[in-house]
């Protein structure tokens, strides 16, 4: 036996069970319910350490997290085990920076469907892909784009405090997308400040040229047309009398004769005279 496999025959050591930890949201089934923090947890599946990812899984619905933060392109956190101290956690992103920002930001700002789903609030599903466009990885594909690191004796990456972390930081990404974007090296606000001052620079597209706001057209909108309405034509009508036919009979006699019967010739006059 090697002397790093003595743990393996070791005794188990009772969890210290936390009272006032993060516990996770979800108690069973899957944790990550946006596309954005499955696709981030795929990375850590893929590894094959199915073990120590369900027992992280525990750990995080336990609530054996005591604290965790994110910061610009670092994660760090502490994690109840079986010692009395704490173990710290640390997950760390390499941060784009401010020139593959900009490039970023000029796609996106460049994508009016885009845009409008990051101002509010909402992570774009092809979001990738203006990362994949400009040579950037949006999240990470393996371990050589993510370090991570536990004071824990476990040699293994990740071990079950760093998975617990991890679930952890998937459900704060379900809840806030930006997260992602702040961990890769632009927060919130500071993106979509950048991205509002390229949208007023590049100025209004065609069809907003075109259409003015309704804010501007409320007084034509309620006061009288600008331009007389077009006459509406009138249905051709067979015959010159025909209109008289269409009224309920007059009670009026003149002569011994109905009124309607002694205005027909006055009709038939009036079309022969226009023609």
């Amino acid at each position: 036996m090697s002397d790093d496999e003595w743990w393996r025959d070791a005794p188990a050591k009772p969890v210290i069970r936390v009272e006032d930890g993060v516990r996770a949201r979800s108690q069973r089934g899957e944790i990550a319910r946006s596309w954005w923090s499955r696709r981030f947890l795929s990375v850590l599946e893929s590894l094959g350490l199915s073990g120590r990812l369900d027992r992280g899984k525990r750990y995080a619905r336990q609530g054996q997290v005591l604290s965790l933060s994110l910061s610009k392109s670092i994660v760090v956190g502490q994690v109840q085990g079986t010692r009395p101290e704490p173990y710290r956690v640390r997950i760390v992103a390499r941060a784009f920076t401010d020139e593959q920002w900009e490039q970023v930001e000029q796609a996106l700002a460049g994508q009016a469907v885009f845009l409008a789903k990051l101002l509010a609030g909402d992570m774009p599903d092809d979001i990738e892909a203006v990362f994949d466009g400009v040579g950037l990885r949006l999240f990470p594909d393996d371990l050589q784009d993510l370090s991570m690191d536990c004071t824990c004796p476990d040699w293994q990456v990740p071990c079950k405090h760093l998975a617990a972390a991890c679930y952890l930081l998937a459900e704060s990404f379900d809840t806030d997308p930006f997260e992602i974007l702040a961990w890769r090296g632009r927060g919130r606000q500071e993106l979509l400040d950048n991205l509002r001052g390229l949208r007023e620079r590049s100025g209004p597209t065609p069809a907003e040229e075109r259409e003015p706001p309704l804010s501007e057209l409320l007084e034509e909108f309620w006061g009288p047309p600008t331009t007389p309405p077009a006459p509406v034509a009138q249905p051709a009508v067979a015959a010159p009398d025909a209109l008289l036919d269409q009224l309920d009979a007059l009670p009026v006699i003149v002569r011994g004769k109905p009124l309607v019967e002694l205005l027909r010739p006055a009709y038939r006059a009036m079309v022969e005279e226009s023609e």
